[in-house]
């Protein structure tokens, strides 16, 4: 469990950015595999998903202890996870990246949007997923799928390090999502990183208007050459930003 309290300010500069971004300034800082592997938008979204991790694990399902009486329970995981995600996180789920049967449904996911959460993701499927889509908070999964989680899954333990998607997400790291996926950001890393992005997605789109231009990518991609620094000096200085 992290202290760490995502600020405003921090969500705001991680909206403006892409998962590409996030994805290299981590790399710089040699962290790897933190791209949740395997998962894609149920529906893609206008904006970027931001919040920290509220994390639920998933195990195999053992038959005698999972009937689909285990719902009629007031703790079942699942169901309490859904009633407990603070407002302004995103669920993460282990799934197991098993997406034969279905992590959640829409109606708790309808639910954990209601109550203000700021997306869901899971590494294994979501039945119903074409009401999920519909809904104004990103959802993350694997695929669609019809069978409850009790033919294959056992939901057990909530807010706990898991891996989702072959990521390992801790409770209060920072989800940061865009039509390309989801990377997790080590919650001691959120504020440099999005302060870091910020400036890099300034340059791309710089660079990106050169090469539309005509420019050559040697010595632009990366910048190598005085001229070409010089050059994002002043469209910076032209364009505010």
């Amino acid at each position: 469990m992290t202290d760490y309290v995502l600020s405003e300010e921090t969500r705001a500069k991680l909206k403006k950015v892409s998962t590409a971004s996030v994805a290299t300034a981590l790399y710089k800082r040699g962290l790897r595999n933190q791209f949740v592997q395997g998962v894609v938008p149920v529906s893609p979204k206008a904006g970027t998903m931001v919040g920290q991790a509220f994390t639920l694990r998933y195990i195999p399902a053992r038959e005698d202890r999972n009937p689909i009486t285990v719902f009629r329970n007031a703790d079942h995981p699942q169901r309490v996870a859904v009633e407990t995600c603070p407002p302004g996180h995103v669920l993460v789920m282990d799934s197991r990246k098993d997406a034969r049967a279905a992590s959640a449904g829409s109606i708790l996911i309808t639910r954990l949007a209601l109550r203000g959460a700021a997306g869901v993701v899971s590494d294994g499927g979501f039945r119903d997923a074409e009401g999920i889509g519909a809904l104004d908070m990103p959802a993350y999964h694997a695929r669609p799928s019809a069978p409850t989680n009790l033919t294959l899954h056992e939901a057990l333990d909530i807010n706990v390090p898991i891996s989702c998607g072959d990521a390992p997400v801790f409770p209060g790291d920072v989800m940061v999502g865009d039509r390309d996926g989801v990377m997790v950001v080590p919650a001691h890393l959120a504020d440099e990183i999005a302060s870091e992005c910020a400036g890099m997605e300034s340059f791309e789109d710089f660079v990106l208007e050169q090469v539309l231009e005509g420019a050559s990518i040697i010595g632009l991609y990366p910048c190598t050459r005085e001229e070409h620094q010089r050059k994002y000096e002043e469209w910076r200085a032209r364009t505010g930003r």
